[in-house]
C-alpha cells in the first residue's frame, strides 16, 4: 500500500519516493515529517513560508531551497535546485509553515543570502541523468577504498553520493583521529574527474545510512527519524538501574543504545524525592550499603557487610536513620518495608442469599449429612444383621433345585436336549468350515445322529456329559 506521495504514474508504476509502494521498507517514510500545519488558515497569505525542505540520496540527506518560482510544489514531487557549478534533484519533503519551525530549529535565517534556490521541476533528461550518475556510486565507493587503502590513510570510506548532473561527489568517512587527505583528495579529482568535497560522521550516521532491524523489532530510530544524535553515557544506564552489560546497551554502531535517554527525564524527576548522601547506614551490628533505588515502589535497597540479604527500606525510614546517624545513634534494627511480590491475592466474594436460589454449598451439606445417616446405622446392626432381601434370591434357587450336585448341576440335568434339525455345514467362501467328527468310542459309545447334522461344539460350548446312571442306548 503507498501513500499519497507515491501514487501511480502513467505506466501504473509506483511514483515519487520509487519504492515500488512499500513504505514501510524505509523509502518514502524515512527521515518522513507530518505537516500537521497544511490546512492552517493565514489572513495574510503574503507572508507565508516560501522556504521547502528537499531531501536527497532517499532520505539520507535533507537541505532548504528558496522557492522564487510562482509554482507551488507539492510533497513529494522531484524538483531541480541549484548545485556546486550544477543543478541537482531532489524530493520535496516538507513546505507550509512547518519549514519555518525547522529553520528555527536549526537556527537558519530565513532571510539569509546564502541559502539556494529551487530551478524547475524534474523532467525527464534531469531523471535520466539522476539515474545514470546514481548507478555510478557503487564503483566509485569501491575504487575510492582501494585509493584510501594504497595511502595506508586510517579512515573508512562509509558512502559516496555524486550529484545529479555528476560535476560534484561528496565522500562520507569516518575517522577516529585526524586525518590528512590532501593527497587522497588530489587522486581522487584525477580519478573521477569530479569536484570532491570530504565529509566526516560517525558511527551512528553510519549506522543510519545502512539501516536494520533493532533490538525492540522496529527500524532504527537513526534510519527512519532521529536526525540529531545526542551523547550517551553510562551514568544514563546507571540512574535507570540497569547493568553496565556492553553487549546488551550497545547497538548496532558499536555505541551506546540512543534510547538510553529517552526515558532518562523522567527517571531524574523520579529520583530528586530520593536522598543524595544515603549511600552507607550507620547500625548497631555494621554498615548497610545502598544497592539500588526503586522508583516506582520507592524503596531503597540496602544490604549488610556480613550477609547477602536485602532490606527494603522507605524514603522516610533512610531518612530518620541518617538523621540519628548524626546525631551518633546507631540502631539495632532495619525497619524494612512489606514487598508485594507478584499479584495481588483476589477475594471470594461472600454468598447472598437471594430468594429462590439455592446454595450449593447447602446440597453438598444435606448429602453429607444423609451419607453420615446410613453408615451409623449400618454400624449399629453389625455384620451379620444385614437386610434379607439381598439373600432371597438365592434361597428361591436353592428351593428349586432340590437336587444333588447343586443348582447349576440340577439346572443341566433337566435341560431337554436341543433338537436343532438338519443343518447343512457352511462350505461357501469365507464361511465356517465344519470340524472333523470324533471318531466313535471303544465300548459302545454314542454314535452321532445324522439327523440332527454335525456337532461343532467347542471348549467352551460343550455340555457335561451323562451320567453313568442315566439311559443308554442298545449298540
Amino acid at each position: 500500500m503507498g501513500c499519497g506521495s507515491c501514487g501511480t504514474s502513467k505506466d501504473g508504476a509506483p511514483g515519487g519516493c520509487q519504492s515500488h509502494g512499500n513504505c514501510a521498507s524505509g523509502g518514502c517514510n524515512r527521515m518522513n515529517v507530518h505537516d500537521w500545519l497544511a490546512n492552517l488558515p493565514f489572513s495574510d497569505p503574503e507572508s507565508s513560508c516560501r522556504m521547502v525542505e528537499v531531501s536527497f540520496n532517499n532520505g539520507s540527506r535533507k537541505d532548504y531551497f528558496r522557492n522564487t518560482t510562482l509554482h507551488f510544489y507539492e510533497k513529494g514531487e522531484m524538483i531541480a535546485v541549484e548545485g556546486v557549478n550544477g543543478f541537482d534533484v531532489g524530493m520535496v519533503n516538507l513546505t507550509g509553515e512547518l519549514v519555518r519551525l525547522q529553520l528555527k530549529k536549526h537556527k537558519i535565517d530565513e532571510k539569509s543570502p546564502d541559502i539556494k534556490k529551487i530551478m524547475r521541476r524534474a523532467s525527464e533528461i534531469d531523471m535520466a541523468k539522476l539515474a545514470e550518475n546514481k548507478a555510478r556510486e557503487a564503483q566509485v565507493l569501491i575504487r575510492s577504498r582501494a585509493i584510501a587503502r594504497q595511502l595506508k590513510l586510517e579512515l573508512k570510506m562509509a558512502e559516496v553520493e555524486v550529484q545529479a548532473d555528476g560535476r560534484k561527489a561528496t565522500f562520507f568517512y569516518i575517522a577516529d583521529d585526524r586525518v590528512d587527505f590532501r593527497e587522497l583528495i588530489k587522486l581522487y579529482a584525477a580519478e573521477f574527474k569530479v569536484k570532491v568535497e570530504m565529509r566526516q560522521i560517525g558511527a551512528r550516521q553510519e549506522a543510519g545510512k545502512v539501516g536494520g532491524i533493532g533490538s525492540c523489532g522496529r527500524e532504527l530510530c537513526c534510519s527512519t527519524w532521529l536526525t540529531d544524535f545526542k551523547s550517551v553515557n553510562t551514568n544514563a544506564a546507571r540512574y535507570q538501574n540497569l547493568s553496565i552489560n556492553q553487549t546488551k546497551l550497545s547497538g548496532q554502531c558499536g555505541r551506546l543504545k540512543c534510547c538510553l535517554n529517552y526515558e532518562l527525564d523522567t527517571y531524574m524527576d523520579a529520583l530528586q524525592f530520593f536522598p543524595n548522601d544515603a549511600d552507607m547506614l550507620e547500625l548497631a551490628r555494621g554498615r548497610a550499603f545502598l544497592v539500588k533505588k526503586d522508583i516506582f515502589k520507592n524503596l531503597m535497597w540496602y544490604t549488610m557487610a556480613d550477609s547477602n540479604k536485602h532490606y527494603p527500606l522507605t524514603i522516610e525510614t533512610v531518612k530518620k536513620i541518617k538523621a540519628q546517624n548524626k546525631d551518633g545513634i546507631r540502631p539495632e534494627e532495619l525497619e524494612t518495608a512489606e514487598v508485594i511480590t507478584g499479584k495481588p491475592k483476589e477475594v471470594e466474594p461472600e454468598y447472598a442469599d437471594i430468594v429462590g436460589q439455592i446454595s450449593l454449598q447447602s446440597l453438598e451439606r444435606n448429602s453429607r449429612k444423609r451419607r453420615d445417616k446410613e453408615k451409623s446405622q449400618q454400624q449399629k446392626q453389625g455384620p451379620g444383621n444385614a437386610p434379607q432381601g439381598r439373600n432371597q434370591p438365592q434361597q428361591g434357587r436353592q428351593q428349586n433345585n432340590p437336587q444333588q450336585g447343586g443348582p447349576r448341576q440340577g439346572q443341566q440335568q433337566q435341560r431337554p436336549p436341543q433338537n436343532r434339525g438338519p443343518q447343512q455345514p457352511r462350505n461357501e467362501a469365507g464361511g465356517n468350515q465344519p470340524r472333523p467328527q470324533r471318531p466313535p468310542q471303544q465300548g459302545g459309545g454314542n454314535r452321532p445322529n445324522p439327523n440332527r447334522g454335525p456337532q461343532n461344539r467347542g471348549p467352551h460350548n460343550r455340555g457335561p456329559r451323562p451320567e453313568s446312571g442315566g439311559p443308554k442306548k442298545e449298540g
